[in-house]
This record gives C-alpha cells, structure tokens and sequence, in this order.
C-alpha cells in the first residue's frame, strides 16, 4: 500500500497536463472556504500527502452500482473482504472512514520512498480488531509499548486484496488501537506517528486536510503537496510539461458520483496566476492532440476516454487551475474485469 498514494498523486498530475489519464471530476465548483477538517483526518501525523475515504459509501454505493451489470466480479470482491478478514483479523465493511497520510523520503537522486499510515474509523471494537489480528497471523507478531498505547507488529509476507480490489505486498503491519473505535495501520514509524498526534492534539497538516475535506459528500478527498524533488524523480520525458509542471506546488480534488456518473476534480495550486494560466495552455493543447490519440482506442476504453475528454472541463482562478470531467458508470463498469 505504501506506493499506492505516490502513484494517484503521480497520476493526478498527469491528469492535469495530458488527457491520456482518465476519469477525474466534480459535480459542482467548489468555493475557496477552508472548512474544518474531520477528526479523524486531524488525527494523522505530518503528512506531504493525506486523503479521505467514505469507504460506507464506497461499499454500499460505488461497488454495487459499477458491478451491477458483472455479479461475477462482484462475487471476487465479496470473497476477497472475507479472505482479507481471515488474514487480518480486520473486517472493511465494518469501516466507516480511513483517511491517509504519505510522507515522502529522498534516500538518494531518482529515489522517493513512501511512508503511509492509514487510520480507520468505525463500528468495530478497535482493541477486538487488534486481538483477532493476533489469532489471523498464527502467533506471528511482536508488541511494543508506545506512548500508553500498545503496537502490535504483524509478520505477513504474503500479498492482500486491500478492499477485496487493490493488491498490496505486506510484511510487517503496525497496529495500533487509538481509541474504542480508531485504527492506525501502517509501517511502525508512521504508526507512532500518528499516537503522538492524537496526544498532542496539534494538527500539523492544517492545510493539507482543509484542501481534502472541501467536499463532505465526496467519496474520496485529497490534498498533497509537490516538492520540486518529487517531480524530479518522476523522470518526465517531455521538456516542455516538465518545466511547466515546476510552478505547482500542491494538488487537491475529490471522486464523487451522482446516480448516473462518475465524477472527480483535480486542482493544481501553481506559484502564481501566470504559472496556472501557462499549465492551462499546455493542458487544452494537449485535450486538442489527446482527440487524435484517443480515436485509436476500440471497446470500451476508446468509449470511456472519449466520454471523459469530451466532458472535461478546465477553469483557471487566480493561482489555480481546476480541470473536471464526468464519466457514466455504465462506461467504467466494461473495465472492472
């Protein structure tokens, strides 16, 4: 999981200069009112990036209605959740929300490596969870003593359907039980983390968690900041996306659906107004050529990208360049094989 974050914000990016990334919207324009963050995002430790997940929604809205047309992949996804509670000893339908926190390291040039902590909120008795974890992994883990709060270190090695949908190679898992109904997951670093946070009381992602939390009716939130060693070391091969892409300095946006569509916004917060309106040149250049490549695509991907390159929507507001666009549901359920 520790990569998963880098790459949707890798992806975000991309989105925002070249139309080849698919799927981003929202319904309606957001304003720039900072609005408070929830608890449980103001519970993550300092953090380059932090995002938050409705996952109730997720399970009983956004699965049911993409697979509706495909009962057999929805059947997998029903047997991973229960294969991933045998394994953990963690149930996900008993999540209500999990919000996120990466923070990036630079060990040497070209290198990025992600720390993540994820902290799960919900219905469960967080101690239970952590307990029935114990049985799952057959004895195999350690318990260190942080703060008042008990870690326990989970020895996996083996690979998980996080969510029944997302692969993720896991070794060692650090649990922690924050309160009655609060988990933090993650590598044991990011796990104590997220303990000092919740002591201090302090909210060191202010920022971060306004950007994620702009939309409480989105299904997922984001915010993260873009360090000029982070674009570095992604190594783009196009000069001129390159430096234009040097101005942004953070991106937000949220996923959203509404009965018949699936939406998400992307914003790219540059150093200045010329900066964003430059970003939003290159990106309707790049919608005009992106037509030409997208017409090649057959099936359901070709339907897809040219529905999503048709509704998008890009606005430039001061500093800020917003990019939307809508995709029905019936056009992404094809590809959920």
């Amino acid at each position: 999981m520790k990569t998963s974050i880098l790459k949707l914000t890798t992806a975000a990016l991309l989105l925002t200069v070249g139309v080849s990334v698919i799927g981003l919207a929202q319904r309606n324009r957001l304003t720039t009112s900072t609005k408070a963050a929830p608890t449980l995002l103001s519970s993550l430790p300092p953090s380059d990036a932090v995002a938050i997940i409705n996952v109730t929604r997720v399970f009983n809205e956004a699965l049911p209605k993409l697979l509706a047309e495909n009962p057999a992949k929805l059947t997998e996804v029903t047997n991973e959740l229960a294969k991933f509670k045998t394994q953990t000893g963690l149930d996900p339908r008993s999540f209500e929300q999990v919000a996120l926190g990466l923070s990036y390291k630079y060990p040497r040039e070209g290198v990025t490596k992600v720390s993540t902590v994820a902290l799960a909120r919900g219905t469960f008795n967080a101690a239970g969870l952590v307990a029935a974890g114990r049985l799952a992994t057959n004895g195999k883990y350690a318990e260190q003593k942080y703060q008042g709060k008990t870690i326990y270190i989970y020895t996996l090695e083996r690979q998980l359907r996080l969510l029944g949908l997302w692969d993720m190679k896991v070794h060692d898992l650090a649990v922690a039980a924050l309160d009655g109904n609060t988990l933090a997951l993650g590598d044991l670093e990011a796990v104590r983390g997220a303990i000092d946070a919740t002591r201090t009381g302090k909210h060191p992602n202010a920022e971060l968690l306004a950007l994620a939390s702009r939309d409480p009716n989105a299904i997922v939130g984001f915010g993260g900041n873009v360090s000029p060693q982070l674009l570095e070391n992604l190594s783009l091969t196009n000069d001129a996306i390159a430096r234009e892409l040097t101005a942004v300095r953070q991106l937000y946006g949220t996923l959203g659906m509404t009965s018949a569509d699936l939406e998400v916004m992307l914003t790219a917060r540059t150093v200045d107004t010329y900066s964003a309106k430059n970003l939003g040149d290159t990106l309707e250049g790049l919608k005009q050529l992106g037509g030409l490549f997208i017409n090649r695509l057959t099936g359901a991907k070709g339907t897809l990208a040219r529905s999503a390159l048709e509704n998008l929507k890009a606005t430039t507001t001061g500093n800020e360049l917003q990019v939307r666009t809508a995709v029905a549901q019936s056009q992404v359920a094809p590809l959920l094989k």
